[in-house]
């Protein structure tokens, strides 16, 4: 069974020997080879999965039912952009979780080819939504920041960032379908597998795929994150500096030092977490695709626990974004016309959009 994101991972290989090499007729099941049947791997894959699927479930439910409460009460960009992030991840939990259970359990594919490329799909789509909405959050907070005084443009600009995202998914899981198939055991008939195997006519398509499913799933999100987060650090860091005279700005200092101490705290948990999840798996995915003898003799349940936990980012991300931007305003100040004392500006202007 594969568990890859976009291509077949070492996993396959064992698929693609027997597919070429296996030479045995009318074997019954207690016959097949262990990687044919239901094993050990096989319930490491069903309890953790199921395990992650509570978890994400549990998160996601919360911060998606919290985000939709808030916005009804204020049309907050964050609030909207956290819940296409949840809706992102439940994509995660609800499509690709228990399809990976149900493989698990079936170890070949009974769905047939279409469903098969269908489910394709759906296994990395909302692995993708979750990374192009993390751009997405990254990208309003760098505007909040950089250019507070765009008002009028931010909300439309915020729409168009999430069209983009759902659209820039649909585009970048749709190959999938074209990819997988169906194939079946030319000597097992009764066994039938949903993979890539026989769909790259060379090597180098299957590699350049492979690079662009890490291009844009990966480093992608990751640059933009880094950038970003980064330069509004800096920012904030630059204006506190920076000397101020009146009241009003020493009380915006003030104010601003708090927001970069949570500025520093989200950004270094949102890289850190982002990083840390995905990494492994990719650091893999690259020793297999340049040197797959070698990498061959990794054992198989190291694979599936590097998958395991780059699917943990979309259990992290409700516990990340739940922590520092679905905050409970407490207190909240009686709303008062300007005076010269609560004027607006540009810096004051800027924290009040970051938070």
């Amino acid at each position: 069974m594969e568990n890859a994101l976009l291509l077949p991972e070492v996993e396959d290989e064992s698929v693609m020997h027997f597919l070429e090499n296996t030479k045995c007729n009318n074997t019954t099941y207690a016959e097949l080879p262990d990687e044919m049947r239901f094993n050990d791997g096989h319930i490491v894959t069903i309890v953790t999965y199921g395990i992650l699927m509570m978890i994400s479930a549990a998160g996601n439910i919360t911060v998606l039912i919290t985000t939709i409460i808030r916005r009804r009460k204020s049309k907050s960009r964050i609030h909207t952009l956290v819940m296409h992030l949840s809706i992102a991840d439940l994509f995660v939990t609800f499509l690709m979780m228990p399809l990976e259970i149900g493989w698990a359990i079936t170890v070949s594919w009974e769905a047939g080819d279409a469903m098969c490329r269908i489910m394709a799909f759906f296994r990395i789509f909302g692995l993708y939504l979750s990374s192009f909405v993390i751009i997405c959050i990254s990208v309003d907070r760098y505007f909040a920041v950089m250019q507070p005084l765009q008002i009028l443009d931010v909300h439309r600009r915020g729409k168009i960032m999430l069209i983009l995202a759902w659209i820039g998914s649909v585009l970048c899981s749709l190959p999938q379908m074209l990819v997988f198939h169906l194939e079946t055991h030319p000597n097992h008939t009764c066994y039938t597998q949903c993979i890539t195997f026989n769909t790259f006519p060379t090597y180098m398509h299957e590699l350049s795929y492979s690079f662009f499913g890490m291009v844009t799933m990966y480093w992608f999100p990751l640059t933009v994150i880094c950038y970003t987060y980064t330069s509004i650090f800096v920012e904030i860091c630059r204006r506190s500096k920076e000397k101020n005279e009146d009241k009003i700005r020493r009380s915006s200092i003030d104010f601003l030092t708090r927001a970069r101490v949570r500025t520093l705290k989200m950004t270094v948990t949102i890289i850190t977490v982002f990083f840390i999840c995905w990494s492994p798996y990719y650091v893999m995915s690259l020793w297999y695709w340049f040197d797959r003898s070698s990498a061959n003799k990794v054992d198989l349940r190291i694979q599936r626990a590097l998958f395991f936990f780059a699917c943990t980012n979309s259990s992290m991300n409700p516990i990340i974004y739940g922590i520092f931007n679905i905050r409970k305003q407490r207190n909240k100040a009686p709303i008062r016309a300007p005076t010269i004392e609560t004027r607006v500006t540009p810096l004051s202007l800027s924290i009040k959009l970051l938070d």
